[in-house]
């Protein structure tokens, strides 16, 4: 089995976001991906890269690199948007079958809600109530199924602060409630770790359904003093919560082992989301934590 290495313009600071706009050219983005060691990539924000996808794929061969995923938010909660959420992600469905990658990687709109956002990290428990659940749930097999039948692309939930999937607990009802045939989970260590989780637990406990990974490291000391700020999401962001790779509490070699015990074969994306003044910073961070996973052995 092969876990291989990519990278994700989240690491220029590129988000769904809305109120975050892009610093970057997507020529540099991709350039500074392939110059510091990685093979493949995730689309960012729908319309960040080109969406034509003869374009595409030449910006993407010229540099030998591989689209894999793109994350796509939909306001799962509320069931009158669902179709719209499935409509968001047939778009992006379709280029990516275009560009044969290999999956869709749902989350909650995350950061749509002021309360959620400024209490991530802190929270405890579960939002939702039974009912609301078992409306998420359903749109997250809509879209699962919608996207399956319809562009053959598979999907993973990424649980993410500031949004309603955030906490352990919560990502455990959700898991119990969708279709395991449809949908797998995505294993973000950092945002796991910010949401009071273990990475390398988590792995052991959800198993098989660990169908994709982001790895992200999450700094104790920063994490700490943001809760005790009571600093919201985005603030803990931008004070580096998301540390470089092996700066922070995460157990990388542990996640590695158990990820492999697993027997999974496919890709591991490096996300170390940020907001920085400094643009030559993401280029440095990227190299520094390509750097860090050879040294841990994922060449």
């Amino acid at each position: 089995m092969t876990i291989r290495v990519a990278s994700a313009p989240v690491s220029w600071g590129i988000y769904e976001f809305k109120n975050v706009e892009p610093k970057y050219p997507y020529t540099r983005v991709l350039d500074e991906i392939a110059e510091t060691g990685y093979t493949g990539t995730e689309l960012g924000p729908y319309g960040y890269l080109p969406t034509d996808p003869d374009v595409l794929r030449a910006e993407l061969d010229k540099r030998g690199l591989k689209m894999l995923s793109a994350f796509v938010p939909v306001k799962l909660v509320d069931a009158s948007a669902h179709e719209a959420g499935v409509q968001a992600a047939l778009t992006v469905g379709r280029l990516l079958a275009a560009l044969k990658a290999n999956y869709i990687v749902l989350a909650d709109d995350n950061g749509s809600v002021d309360w959620l956002t400024k209490q991530a990290g802190r929270r405890t428990g579960s939002a939702l109530s039974g009912a609301e659940w078992d409306v998420f749930a359903r749109g997250v097999n809509l879209v699962a199924r919608r996207v399956f039948d319809e562009v053959g692309l598979k999907l993973v939930f990424h649980h993410h602060c500031a949004g309603y999937v955030e906490t352990p607990d919560e990502t455990r009802a959700l898991m119990d409630r969708v279709d395991p045939e449809l949908v797998g989970l995505c294993l973000d260590t950092g945002h796991w770790h910010y949401a009071g989780g273990d990475a390398v637990a988590a792995i052991k406990e959800f198993g098989e359904r660990m169908r994709y990974l982001h790895l992200k490291d999450c700094s104790a000391s920063i994490a700490q003093k943001a809760r005790a700020a009571g600093k919201s999401y985005m603030e803990a962001v931008a004070d580096g919560v998301f540390c470089p790779l092996g700066e922070g509490e995460v157990d990388f070699p542990g996640v590695i082992r158990e990820m492999e015990a697993l027997g999974y074969d496919g890709w591991a994306i490096v996300e170390q989301d940020i907001l920085v003044s400094d643009l030559d910073a993401p280029k440095r961070f990227s190299q520094q934590n390509r750097d860090y996973l050879r040294s841990i052995g994922l060449d």
